[in-house]
């Protein structure tokens, strides 16, 4: 059965106004409001109110004691506006990404093999090599020591990205992490981001080629709500 376009109209004409929109809102989340009470929390005078509440007639009813509540209708209505408000976030990250000059695949692995490289250097070829020039013997390796340059570089990633949204190799290739939403990238959100390229990056890449979103090339960066842009685009 189609729906009726009239009443599909009507119902989104009803919700296109931001007053009643809060009305529902309040009594969806108060259960039940006298008018007074409406009045005082949406800071409107009587005759607005009065109108805005006769324009919902059908998605609110009064009960015995004269409150106001939501109807089956209302309820509905409400699961309505909490998705279109998801849609309206997901729109406008989607608009905010969509202007971003994004760092490319090939980039990100340079960046992410400078990074290794310093880490791998430090903590296991010098040592290596300073054994073998003043003791003598054969490089050697040691499992517990590529464990422990795997977790160092996912505490150098973590800080320099947290502080600065680059690390060395990000810096030297002209690459950043930023955030989808536009808001500040964190040490926390670093954090996440860094554990699948350092711990699971084939699982990483795997699920992050399969999302198909040019934002997210490893799955853990859709998880952290990052991307790498280009500095030099």
């Amino acid at each position: 059965m189609s729906a009726n376009e009239e009443n599909v109209s009507r119902i989104l004409s009803v919700l296109s106004h931001s007053l009643r929109r809060e009305i529902l809102s309040n009594l969806s989340e108060k259960g039940e409001c006298s008018f007074t009470d409406l009045m005082n929390a949406l800071n409107v005078d009587t005759g607005k109110l009065s109108f805005h509440i006769r324009n919902l007639a059908g998605f609110i009813e009064q009960t015995p004691t004269g409150k106001y509540k939501l109807s089956k209708v209302g309820e509905n209505a409400i699961r309505l506006i909490r998705d279109l408000e998801a849609w309206a976030v997901e729109a406008e990250v989607a608009r905010k990404t969509s202007v971003l000059p994004l760092a490319t695949f090939k980039k990100r692995v340079f960046a992410f093999l400078i990074d290794f490289g310093i880490i791998f250097a430090v903590f296991t070829a010098l040592p290596n090599t300073f054994a073998i020039l003043t003791e003598g013997g054969t490089f050697r390796f040691d499992i517990n020591i590529v464990i422990l340059s795997l977790f160092i570089l996912w505490i150098y990633s973590t800080l320099l990205e947290g502080f600065a949204g680059q690390s060395l190799g990000k810096r030297i290739i002209g690459l950043t992490v930023v955030r989808v939403d536009g808001k500040r990238l964190f040490y926390d959100v670093a954090a996440v981001r860094n554990f699948g390229k350092v711990f699971l990056l084939p699982f990483d890449l795997l699920i992050g080629f399969r999302l198909k979103d040019e934002r997210f090339i490893r799955y853990f960066d859709k998880f952290a709500g990052t991307t790498v842009v280009d500095l030099r685009l």
